[in-house]
């Protein structure tokens, strides 16, 4: 039996770190949304009990390092299933960019398998499964707008913002989550306005999403990559509503309303960034 799952990258609205926990990890408060940029995710039962993970892509690894492969070993494990499955990834989305493509493959392949390995766990379910491999894969397996809170893993539904262009940049560089976030310094940090990024979206106002977009990481990162502090002041220049980085980064995205707007913001970019895509909104 095969599976195709598609699994769309997310940007931030806005990402919050409110402090460290016992845990080890950071209290963050998000809201994201998905976005029509995808991978693709093909799922094949196999005879032998063992899982098999390839990718056209050299940067995606095919061993347990592979947030899929985490995923399918997880529900192996934790349900007794003694079949194997082989994972193929058509990767769209790029590497280390602050658009969860890893957490979003772990997403798809939780609810894939959960289809064709008859398991009936509900989204609650695998979105709890999923927390246990990384702190956005709980927010792939419900997929939408939300807000996510704890580590990642407290999902509370929003409605989709209201339809625009989303232009991404994404700089030669992978920039790596643990790495930015330990060099946080919690008393430097800018918070952003969550609430009023959720009353944004509440009231449909495109104007206040632009407004209120933040991201507590956006200085650590700007700081550490000058080249990704160069494509947001680019960005802006180039005339996009609003613009941002998504997660820990690199990858930066603009927000725009009118295709005149969209093209001039996207052939900008194209002379300085070899990864530009331009794509709609998802959200819901």
């Amino acid at each position: 039996m095969r599976l195709l799952v598609k699994a769309p990258a997310k940007i931030n609205l806005s990402l919050d770190i409110l402090g460290k926990r016992p845990d080890g990890y950071h209290e963050i408060e998000m809201v994201m949304t998905t976005i029509d940029l995808a991978d693709r995710l093909e799922l094949v039962l196999l005879e032998e009990d063992r899982i098999e993970v390839t990718s056209q892509s050299r940067f995606v690894p095919d061993d347990q390092r592979n947030l899929a492969y985490q995923a399918a070993n997880l529900l192996k494990q934790k349900y007794q299933i003694q079949q194997g499955v082989k994972i193929s990834i058509d990767k769209m989305i790029p590497v280390a960019a602050g658009l969860a493509g890893g957490s979003s493959d772990a997403a798809a392949t939780l609810k894939g398998l959960n289809k064709i390995w008859g398991l009936h766990l509900s989204t609650d379910e695998l979105a709890r499964i999923g927390s246990e491999i990384g702190s956005d894969v709980s927010f792939c397996v419900h997929g939408g707008t939300a807000l996510a809170q704890g580590r990642g893993e407290k999902i509370s539904p929003l409605p989709a913002p209201p339809n625009c262009w989303v232009i991404l940049a994404k700089p030669e560089i992978g920039v790596s989550t643990a790495e930015i976030y330990k060099n946080v310094n919690m008393n430097k940090i800018t918070h952003p306005n969550t609430e009023a990024m959720i009353q944004a979206l509440l009231g449909q106002s495109y104007e206040g999403i632009c407004n209120h977009l933040g991201n507590a990481l956006e200085e650590v990162t700007l700081n550490m990559y000058p080249e990704v502090a160069l494509i947001k002041e680019q960005m802006e220049k180039f005339g996009a509503d609003a613009v941002l980085m998504s997660g820990s980064g690199p990858t930066v995205f603009g927000l725009v309303q009118h295709d005149s707007r969209l093209h001039r913001v996207y052939n900008g970019l194209r002379g300085f960034c070899s990864q530009v895509f331009a794509v709609r909104l998802l959200g819901h």
